[in-house]
C-alpha cells in the first residue's frame, strides 16, 4: 500500500514511510521505540476493527485496517504469541461473526453488488494478513497462534461462518506448504486438534465446505509428508506430492462422506502419537456442542454420525496408543458432556469410555475416580457407561477394582486427604443402579458392605480436597446443602443394603436414627452394631459369610478399622453357626478387647461377653470375668460406662447373689460415682439410677470397703440433688434412700429433699451438724469433696457446694486445721469473683457465716470492729480473750488465721 493511503487510515506519514523500507531493522534505542510504536498502531488498528458492526459491511474500515496490519507485520520487532493470538482473534471474529452475504444483500438490495465486492475484498484482507503473520513468525508456536482462534469457527450452528473458517484454516495450510521455510522438530502444531475439525467438516451437510475440508486434509497430509521426507534427506517437488496425496486420499464422496473420513483416519495412523489420538478424539466431540434446533435436524445427525464414525474408527485402529493419555480423555469428555444436551449427542460422547474400558478397565477405572465430588449426572453417567455399552468390561473386574479402592485409607502416609475411596463408593453407587450389575455385586457383598462401614469410621470429620463446589439449581435458585463426605459413604452403604434385598434392616435402622449414629464419631460403634443386630433379627442370608469374613479383620488395620469390624462381629456372635468357631476367635477375642487401650473396644468386648454368656456352655467362664469386666470400666466416659452396665445387667441377674463377691458390687459402685456430675443430663441419671439398684443387691454383712463408699456417696448426691432438675432430683433421693437403708443412717428428713437450700438454710446446717456428728471421721472427706464440687463447670453445683461448706466447717472447729482453713479461705475467695451472681452472693455469704460463727464461738470481736452485725458488736460487749475460761481460750494459729482473713476481706 502507498504511504499516503496508510495514512488514510491513521497511520502518522513518518510511519508510513518507514513501511516502504522492510528491511531496515532498529537496533538498541530505536528497537524499543519501534516495538512501542507498532503495539500503539496495532492497538489502534485493533480498536477500529472492534468498533465495527457485526450485522452488516457498509464500509471499507474493516479492510483497509487489517491491510495496515498486514503492512505492520513486515516491521521490526516481531509480535509475540500472545499479541498475535489476541490480533488474530480480534480479526476474525470480526469478519466471521457477519451475516452471510446473501442475507447483507437482501437487507440492501440497491448495493448488493457493493456489498459483494466488498465481503470478498474483506475476506480476502484477512486472508493476507493470516499469511503475512506466519511469514513474520514462521514456527510451530507461531503457526498454531493462527489457527488456535480458527477451530470454535469451524463447528458453529450457522454454514456461512463454518465455510469461512474451513477456507481459512485451508488458505493458511495451503500457504505454509507453498513457503515451508522450516523443519518443525516438535511435530506440526495441535495437529489432533486441526485433522478432527477437518474431519468433522468432511460430513458437513454443505457440500462445499465438505470439499473444502477434505482438500485442507490433503495439504494437511501433504506438509507432514514433506516433514517426514525432510527428515530423511530426500528431496521432494510439492506439486507432485500434493497431486498424489489427492489420488490417494480419493474423492470427495457427497453421499458417504463417512468414506471419506475412514479413509483419512487410516491413511494418517503414521502421523498420530498419544497427544495426537487424544486431541483427535476431543476434537471430535466439539461436533455434538449444540442442539439439533440450532443447527437443522439433518445437520445435527449428520454431525453427530461424523463424530461418532471418527471416535469408534480411532479407537478401534489406534486404542493402545490412548493408554498414557486415558485420564486426559476421561476428563475432556467429562467437561464436553456439560456443553451436549441431545440424548443421541450424549451417547455418541461417551463411547470412548467404553471402548477404552474394553481394553484398559484399570486406567479408565482409576481416571474416573478423579471426577470431582459429589458427582453430577455427567460424572454418574461415565461410571454408568463402563457397563451400559457394548463392548462393556467385564463387572466382575470392575467390582474388585472398586474393592481395592475401598480398602485404601482416605488420608495417605504423609497425612494428604485422598478422594480414592470416596470415588469409589461414588462410582459403586452408581453402577448399582443398573440393574444387570446387581446379581454380580453379590458375589463381594460381605466385603463391599464392611468395607464401605470401615470408610464411613475413616470419613467421619474428614474433608477432602479437590472438590467440586456445590452449584446452585438453575431452575430454584437454592444452594444445595454442603457436601459432607461422611453422608455420602452413609448413602452408599443404604444403597447396597436395599439393592441386596436388605430393606427390613435399612427400615429398621431408619427408625432407630441409626443411620445418623452411624456418621458420629462418638457413636459410630453404636450405628454399626445396630445394623448387625437388625441383619441378625431378619436372618440375612449373607450373615454366615460375613461372619468368617469378618474374624481375620478382627486382627487388621488401624483403631477405627478394629472398633467397626468388632461392633459388627460382636453381634453376630448371637448366630448358632458361632458354636463352630474355636473358641480362641469368640470368648479368646472377648477376653482380650477387655484390656484394650481403647474404652468402645472394652465396651464392644463386654457386650460381646454378655451376648456368649446367654449360651449354657459360655455361662460360667463369663461369670468368672465379671471383675475383669467391671474393673476395665474405670476412667471410661459415662455414656459407654452406661452402655457397659445396661448390658452387664443380664449377668447380674443370672448370677446367685450368695454366690456373688461383694468387691464386684463395689467395683461397680466406684465405676458410677464420678459420671453422677456428667454434663449429660442422661449419663448423670443412669449413672444416679443404676447406682442405687446396685446398692439393692449389696447383702449383709457389711464390709469396709462397702461402707467407705457408700459414705463417699453422700456429699455428691446431697449436693446433685440440689442442681434444680426435679428428674435428677428423684432418682437422689431414691438413691441415697437405699444408701440410708443398707447402712441404717437417720440422715435428717430435709436430707430427702430437693427443695433449694437457699430457702431453707437450717436444712443444709442440720445436715452437716448430722455428718460430722455421725461420720467425724470423714469429715475432712466431706469437705475435700464439697471443695472439689467448686471447680464444677455447672453453676448450680458450684453453689450448692458453697452453701455446704458454708454449715460444714462452723461444724468441724474443734477438729479444723490451718491447712484446711486455708484451702477453704483460697476457694471462697475465688468463687467471690465467679462469672455467675448468685454463686458469688453464696460465696459471700458462706465467707460470713464460717467467720461469724467461729468468732461467736470462740472468742469475742475486737473493739470497734463493725464488719459484721454480731450481738457483741451491738452491745458493745468487748470482754478480753485472757479473762476468758481456759477452756474457751483457742489456739494462737486459728486467731491469727481468722483476722487475716478477716482483713483480707475488708481490703
Amino acid at each position: 500500500m502507498h504511504p499516503q493511503g496508510l495514512a488514510s487510515v491513521g497511520l502518522p506519514l513518518w510511519f508510513c514511510s518507514k513501511v516502504e523500507n522492510v528491511k531496515a531493522v532498529p537496533k538498541g534505542q530505536d528497537l524499543l521505540e519501534g516495538e512501542g510504536k507498532k503495539k500503539s498502531m496495532m492497538k489502534k488498528m485493533m480498536r477500529q476493527i472492534q468498533d465495527e458492526p457485526l450485522d452488516s459491511l457498509s464500509s471499507s474500515v474493516r479492510r483497509q485496517a487489517m491491510e495496515t496490519l498486514t503492512q505492520l507485520s513486515h516491521t521490526q520487532p516481531i509480535l509475540g504469541v500472545r499479541e498475535r493470538a489476541e490480533l488474530v482473534n480480534t480479526c476474525v471474529r470480526s469478519v466471521f461473526s457477519l451475516p452471510s452475504v446473501q442475507a447483507m444483500q437482501e437487507r440492501d438490495e440497491a448495493k448488493a453488488e457493493d456489498i459483494q465486492t466488498l465481503y470478498h475484498q474483506t475476506l480476502d484482507a484477512l486472508q493476507t494478513l493470516l499469511n503475512a503473520l506466519f511469514i513474520e513468525d514462521p514456527t510451530p508456536a507461531g503457526l498454531k497462534s493462527i489457527l488456535e482462534p480458527l477451530g470454535p469457527w469451524m463447528n458453529s450452528g450457522k454454514t456461512h461462518e463454518r465455510a469461512r473458517a474451513v477456507n481459512s484454516n485451508v488458505s493458511v495450510l495451503n500457504h505454509t506448504l507453498l513457503t515451508l521455510p522450516f523443519f518443525m522438530s516438535s511435530g506440526f502444531p495441535a495437529l489432533g486438534l486441526l485433522l478432527g475439525r477437518l474431519i468433522l467438516r468432511i460430513g458437513d451437510p454443505d457440500e462445499e465446505i465438505g470439499r473444502e475440508a477434505l482438500d485442507g486434509i490433503t495439504i494437511l497430509y501433504t506438509i507432514l509428508e514433506l516433514q517426514k521426507r525432510a527428515r530423511d534427506k530426500e528431496e521432494t517437488n510439492k506439486k507432485e506430492l500434493y497431486e498424489s496425496n489427492k489420488r490417494f486420499l480419493g474423492p470427495y464422496n457427497p453421499v458417504s462422506p463417512c468414506q471419506n473420513i475412514l479413509r483419512v483416519i487410516a491413511e494418517f495412523g503414521d502421523f498420530l502419537g498419544p497427544q495426537q489420538v487424544k486431541d483427535l478424539l476431543l476434537a471430535a466431540l466439539e461436533g455434538l456442542k449444540g442442539s439439533s434446533e440450532a443447527r437443522g435436524k439433518d445437520s445435527g445427525e449428520m454431525m453427530q454420525l461424523a463424530s461418532e464414525v471418527t471416535l469408534s474408527s480411532v479407537l478401534e485402529w489406534y486404542r493402545h496408543r490412548a493408554l498414557e493419555v486415558i485420564p486426559e480423555i476421561m476428563q475432556g469428555i467429562y467437561m464436553q458432556l456439560s456443553h451436549i444436551q441431545e440424548p443421541r449427542a450424549r451417547e455418541v460422547a461417551l463411547l470412548p469410555v467404553s471402548l477404552l474400558a474394553s481394553s484398559f478397565m484399570t486406567e479408565v477405572v482409576v481416571a474416573l475416580l478423579m471426577c470431582p465430588l459429589p458427582l453430577d449426572s455427567n460424572g454418574a453417567e461415565m461410571w454408568r457407561q463402563l457397563i451400559l455399552r457394548k463392548p462393556s468390561c467385564d463387572v466382575r473386574d470392575l467390582l474388585d477394582l472398586l474393592l481395592t479402592s475401598l480398602k485404601e485409607k482416605p488420608v495417605t502416609k504423609k497425612g494428604r486427604a485422598s478422594i480414592v475411596p470416596l470415588a469409589a463408593a461414588s462410582g459403586l453407587c452408581e453402577l448399582l443402579s443398573v440393574n444387570s450389575c446387581v446379581c454380580r455385586v453379590r458375589r463381594i457383598y460381605p466385603q463391599l458392605l464392611l468395607a464401605l462401614l470401615i470408610q464411613v469410621h475413616y470419613h467421619i470429620g474428614l474433608n477432602l480436597p479437590g472438590r467440586v463446589a456445590p452449584r446452585k439449581d438453575a431452575k430454584t435458585d437454592t444452594q444445595p446443602p454442603a457436601f459432607v463426605p461422611v453422608h455420602w459413604v452413609v448413602k452408599v452403604v443404604k444403597t447396597l443394603l436395599l439393592k441386596m434385598g436388605c430393606s427390613y434392616e435399612a427400615t429398621s435402622l431408619e427408625d432407630q436414627g441409626g443411620w445418623e449414629l452411624m456418621g458420629q464419631a462418638e457413636n459410630h460403634h453404636r450405628g454399626v452394631s445396630l445394623l448387625a443386630r437388625a441383619m441378625v433379627h431378619y436372618s440375612c442370608q449373607e450373615l454366615c459369610r460375613i461372619l468368617y469374613l469378618l474374624i481375620p479383620l478382627l486382627e487388621r488395620g488401624d483403631e477405627k478399622h478394629k472398633i467397626t469390624a468388632t461392633a459388627f462381629f460382636v453381634e453376630l456372635l448371637q448366630m448358632e453357626q458361632v458354636r463352630r468357631i474355636p473358641e480362641e476367635y469368640s470368648l479368646g477375642r472377648m477376653v482380650e478387647g477387655l484390656s484394650h487401650r481403647d474404652p468402645v473396644m472394652k465396651v464392644l468386648s463386654i457386650r460381646g461377653l454378655v451376648i456368649l454368656a446367654c449360651r449354657a456352655e459360655k455361662t460360667a467362664k463369663v461369670q468368672a470375668l465379671l471383675p475383669s469386666m467391671v474393673k476395665g470400666l474405670k476412667n471410661v466416659d459415662g455414656v459407654l460406662v452406661v452402655e457397659a452396665v445396661h448390658n452387664l445387667k443380664t449377668i447380674f441377674k443370672g448370677q446367685d447373689r450368695k454366690l456373688m463377691d461383694s468387691s464386684v458390687y463395689v467395683e461397680m459402685l466406684q465405676v458410677l460415682l464420678p459420671h453422677f456430675s456428667d454434663l449429660r443430663e442422661d449419663v448423670r441419671l443412669s449413672c444416679i439410677n443404676i447406682y442405687g439398684k446396685v446398692v439393692q443387691k449389696l447383702r449383709p454383712p457389711r464390709t469396709q470397703a462397702m461402707e467407705e463408699q457408700l459414705i463417699n456417696t453422700l456429699v455428691p448426691l446431697l449436693l446433685i440433688m440440689q442442681e434444680g432438675n426435679t428428674k435428677v432430683g428423684q432418682k437422689c433421693v431414691k438413691t441415697l434412700f437405699r444408701c440410708s437403708c443398707f447402712m441404717t443412717w437417720e440422715l435428717p428428713k430435709k436430707a430427702y429433699s430437693w427443695k433449694p437450700w437457699d430457702k431453707q438454710p437450717q436444712a443444709v446446717a442440720k445436715i452437716c451438724k448430722y455428718l460430722v456428728n455421725t461420720h467425724q471421721e470423714n469429715a475432712f472427706n466431706f469437705l475435700g469433696q464439697s471443695l472439689e464440687y467448686t471447680k464444677n463447670s455447672r453453676a448450680s453445683l458450684r453453689k450448692s457446694s458453697v452453701m455446704f461448706i458454708g454449715s460444714l466447717v462452723p461444724c468441724m472447729e474443734s477438729i479444723m486445721t490451718e491447712d484446711w482453713l486455708n484451702e477453704v479461705k483460697g476457694a471462697l475467695e475465688n468463687l467471690r469473683h465467679d462469672p455467675e451472681a448468685s454463686v458469688c452472693i453464696c460465696a459471700a455469704q458462706a465467707q460470713d457465716h464460717i467467720l461469724a460463727s467461729c468468732w461467736r464461738n470462740s472468742w469475742p470481736l475486737p473493739r470497734g470492729d463493725s464488719w459484721m452485725c454480731d450481738p457483741a458488736t451491738t452491745h458493745r460487749w468487748s470482754p478480753s480473750c485472757e479473762n476468758l475460761p481456759t477452756s474457751h481460750q483457742r489456739r494462737s494459729w486459728i486467731m491469727q488465721a481468722l483476722n487475716s482473713w478477716k482483713m483480707s476481706l475488708k481490703q
